[in-house]
């Protein structure tokens, strides 16, 4: 048989069929799920792809299901403190096995919460692995190992992240565990070793300690969240020393040995020298990195930072005509809020707005307890900008309902303009601080000065309540040459 009549022979190769769609949505995380609900209830045909959860990492395996952990800790505190209140309690144990019943219960009804609201608003959830086969055009490969082509007049990407794992000898053969692992957890691990003092790890060590671990966090950094000013690293550092964490600051892992579960050993350079620490559980909270690997942007005309993230401008476009990117992918602040707010960028601009994510004013809470909240500048933040403000300041005694509470750890303070009452800036480092600070926000989205909080009638007694002697306290200025003076 010749050549000729081996290609006659062949079988003639197949294309799926696309479909074609007003909107794609390759990945189903908090922000891509807001918008396929709002372009379907706007009469759209939209289609949404995720390879595992509905809703994406946000209800499944990441910021809800990390605070009902977090809550279950906060029960075992307080029962830990149970004397202080009046209450003896005899014979505690964790149960982790039920609070990782509690936390899927959760997560279930979540799950089925957003499938009854796909199904009223008539978007389409598809659960496969996605990735670019051509211009605005999204193969995904089902369960089956079937295949569908979808074309999207739009297609938005919007696939997060995963956590990171460095290259450390010995790192992935010890099986470490990610949040994801941790929040699965069947026993309270007897030491447990965190690799990282960012968020996850912050909070992460504080739950297990709480449920009896004992636990030790390294960080590479000299001192706790070192973005953020210094008082605040301070207050989070005395309250884990209070709470029998172990920290080890100024260390980098150099090789692990062992496996996570059943012993596991990491040699840390320190100041020069080297020493070992050995616990029984590993987990790595060293950052994220961008679900682009297995996306094949190439093919749809999508390019990547040298960091793999999917390059955008401000309006959320991506370098392919009609492809757009919102939330971590696209280089956004690693915030569910913010991959929502990214949403209605997305959203209007697909309507022929002109909306961009500069100058979006942005919170963030940490979930340790108390929480440490932030909107707006900070003092390292000021001084770098040369602002010139007023710092107020109190603690968190000076709020009456804290001292109902028994919670008066940390403080408040804001940072108002030096010539005018403009607020700047707020933190807080308290129980209840996301909600406190929230209130801070709307102010500063309304424009309003410093002394509407100050004499405004707010209810007794609240958290919120503390926004008076906050503004009532004696102000000092701070950082009074500008940047232009400083220049000359």
């Amino acid at each position: 048989m010749n050549a000729k009549e081996v290609l006659s022979s062949a079988k003639p190769q197949t294309r799926t069929k696309s479909e074609n769609f007003d909107v794609v949505i390759l990945g189903g995380g908090t922000g891509s799920t807001i918008a396929a609900w709002t372009f379907a209830g706007e009469g759209k045909k939209v289609a949404v792809v995720d390879r595992k959860y509905i809703g994406g990492s946000c209800p499944n395996i990441a910021c809800l299901p990390s605070k009902n952990v977090i809550h279950s800790a906060k029960v075992a505190s307080y029962i830990g403190r149970s004397r202080e209140f009046g209450i003896t309690v005899d014979n505690v144990r964790v149960e982790m096995t039920a609070v990782r019943g509690r936390k899927r219960r959760m997560v279930t009804s979540l799950n089925d919460l957003y499938r009854e609201v796909y199904k009223k608003t008539g978007a389409e959830f598809i659960l496969g692995a996605g990735k670019f086969a051509g211009p605005r055009t999204i193969e995904v490969t089902l369960a089956d190992a079937t295949k569908r082509e979808l074309r999207g007049t739009n297609v938005i990407i919007s696939t997060g992240t995963h956590a990171a794992m460095e290259a450390i000898p010995g790192l992935r053969e010890a099986q470490p565990m990610t949040h994801i692992e941790a929040l699965e957890l069947e026993a309270v691990p007897a030491h447990l070793i965190v690799l990282g003092g960012g968020y996850v790890g912050l909070e992460l060590s504080q739950a297990m300690r709480r449920f009896g671990s004992r636990v030790t966090l390294i960080e590479r950094s000299e001192r706790l969240l070192p973005r953020e000013d210094e008082d605040v690293s301070d207050a989070i550092l005395a309250l884990f020393q209070a709470e029998g964490i172990d920290l080890i600051s100024r260390a980098e892992a150099q090789r692990v040995a062992g496996r996570s579960g059943e012993g596991v050993e990491i040699t840390l350079k320190q100041n020069g020298a080297e020493r070992t620490v050995a616990g029984t559980h590993l987990l790595v909270a060293t950052g994220r990195v961008p679900n682009t690997a297995e996306i094949a942007a190439e093919e749809g005309g999508v390019e990547l930072t040298e960091s793999g993230f999917v390059k955008v401008n401000e309006r959320l476009e991506t370098t392919a005509p009609g492809v757009w990117a919102i939330g971590e992918v696209a280089g956004s602040p690693l915030f569910t809020h913010v991959s929502m707010d990214d949403s209605r960028v997305v959203r209007e601009n697909i309507a022929g707005g002109k909306r961009v994510t500069t100058g979006r004013m942005i919170p963030f809470c940490l979930f340790t307890d108390p929480e440490f909240a932030r909107v707006g500048l900070s003092e390292r933040e000021a001084r770098a900008q040369g602002v010139a403000y007023r710092l107020f300041k109190a603690p968190m005694e000076a709020v009456l309902r804290a001292r109902t509470l028994s919670e008066t750890r940390g403080f408040l303070k804001a940072l108002v303009g030096a010539e005018d009452d403009r607020i700047l800036g707020f933190t807080v480092v308290g129980t209840g601080g996301g909600e406190i600070m929230s209130a801070v926000q709307v102010a500063m989205i309304a424009g309003l000065p410093y002394k509407a909080l100050r004499d405004a009638i707010i209810a007794h007694p609240t958290l919120a309540e503390g926004l008076s002697p906050l503004f009532s306290s004696e102000p000092s200025m701070q950082n009074q040459r500008t940047r232009s003076a400083g220049q000359k």
